[in-house]
Order: C-alpha cells, then sequence, then structure tokens
C-alpha cells in the first residue's frame, strides 16, 4: 500500500477573515460552531459540549485540565482523515492556546473538503416484481383466480 503524502491545512490557524461567516460564528458562539463541526465531521453535535462540562465539573473538584479532550481529538482525526501534515503536540497547543481559532479552522477545512464531494443520486425506477395473481372467493367458499 502506498503511504499518502501529507499537505497542509487549507487554511493557516489565525486565516479567519478568509471566511468571514465562519470567523463571526466562531467569535459569537464558539460552543454552537464545534458542534456544527462535530456533527458534519460525522460524530455526535452535542459531542464539544462534553469538554465544556468535563472541564468545569474536573475544576470543581480540584482537578484542573487544560487540553479540551473533543477539541484535541477531533482536530487529530480531521488531520488524519484528510490527510494533514502536523503532531499531537501542535494539537494541544492549538485546542489550549486557540481554541476559537482551532474550530474555525476545522470547520474551513470541513466545509472545503465537503465541497469537492461528488454525489450520485439513482434516480431508476426500481424493478416491478411480478407476484401472484389475484385470487377471490365465489360464494360456496371456493377460491378462484382470474
Amino acid at each position: 500500500m502506498a503511504a499518502q503524502s501529507l499537505r497542509d491545512w487549507k487554511s493557516g490557524l489565525f486565516d479567519c477573515f478568509e471566511d468571514a461567516s465562519t470567523c463571526c460564528y466562531g467569535f459569537w458562539c464558539c460552543p454552537c460552531l464545534a458542534c456544527t463541526v462535530s456533527g458534519r465531521f460525522g460524530e455526535n453535535s452535542c459531542l464539544p459540549l462534553c469538554d465544556m462540562c468535563s472541564t468545569a465539573v474536573l475544576a470543581a473538584c480540584g482537578i484542573p485540565i487544560f487540553v479540551p479532550p473533543v477539541a484535541l481529538s477531533l482536530r487529530s482525526s480531521i488531520r488524519n482523515r484528510y490527510g494533514i501534515k502536523g503532531s499531537i503536540c501542535k494539537d494541544i497547543a492549538a485546542s489550549c492556546f486557540c481554541l476559537t481559532c482551532s474550530w474555525c479552522q476545522m470547520h474551513r477545512e470541513i466545509k472545503d473538503n465537503n465541497k469537492d464531494r461528488v454525489v450520485i443520486i439513482n434516480t431508476q425506477p426500481a424493478p416491478v416484481v411480478m407476484g401472484q395473481p389475484p385470487m377471490a372467493m365465489n360464494q360456496h367458499g371456493v377460491i378462484v383466480t382470474s
């Protein structure tokens, strides 16, 4: 099996103004953007909410957590699926220090990759299957076929 050549992200981490609508979406409602990214990538749309809940719960128990696990996992999965260069260390840095920019970059990547996808729809009619001829019962209880 030939090794897949890796490429760079189609947009940089701080290239928010390449897609101003994504930038605004991430700035004004980052949790909503995160849920959108998760859903479009094929994961549960509510998965990013675990980042917020787990961080708050663990902090309340005195266990500080700095790396959002869902953001890190999705970023790593997106890199793997689309053959993007990078490392876990870079993913951790982006997820910890530039979380909103990271979600925006992932959203732009998924949008750009889905734009290139071709969907083929089969519009042929379903085949007709010949079955048994209709049956009827006469007044004497005998089954009659036509």
